[in-house]
């Protein structure tokens, strides 16, 4: 499998006041590299300081802990082999399948896991 995994790609935060949340990570240094809606009509935008890159997105599930980090992403070059090696592993699929959104120029394709320790692991394939 680690042929076609290539390092981080994200960490997913969950945010309660956006654009608020937006203008910190700015002041510190990050740059906005894209900006959407989820399909729920939430806001969503990928923030990239240097390597580091954060997916910060509204959601419902925002809970008010300090650090609410929903996953950390991995870039992958062949979605498919990899979903087939994890499910093979009989990792626990939280996702539906491999799932898509139309993020970026071409959209994504990404699955996730939960590992034994219960974090989230996505793998996500820029088209």
């Amino acid at each position: 499998m680690k042929e076609y995994l290539n390092g981080l790609q994200h960490i997913g935060i969950l945010v309660k006041d956006f654009d608020k949340t937006c203008v910190f990570y700015k002041q510190i240094g990050f740059e906005e590299a894209y900006s959407t809606k989820q399909p729920n009509g939430g806001k969503a935008a990928f923030y990239k300081l240097g390597d580091l890159m954060l997916e910060l997105y509204e959601s419902s599930d925002w809970k008010g802990i300090s650090g609410t980090i929903d996953h950390f992403s991995i870039d992958c070059s062949d979605i498919d082999k990899a979903y087939a090696e994890v499910t093979a592993m009989g990792a626990e699929v939280v996702s539906n399948g491999i799932e898509a959104l139309p993020y970026w120029e071409h959209g994504i394709r990404f699955f996730t896991i939960k590992s034994p320790n219960g974090e989230k692991v996505e793998f996500c394939m820029k088209l």
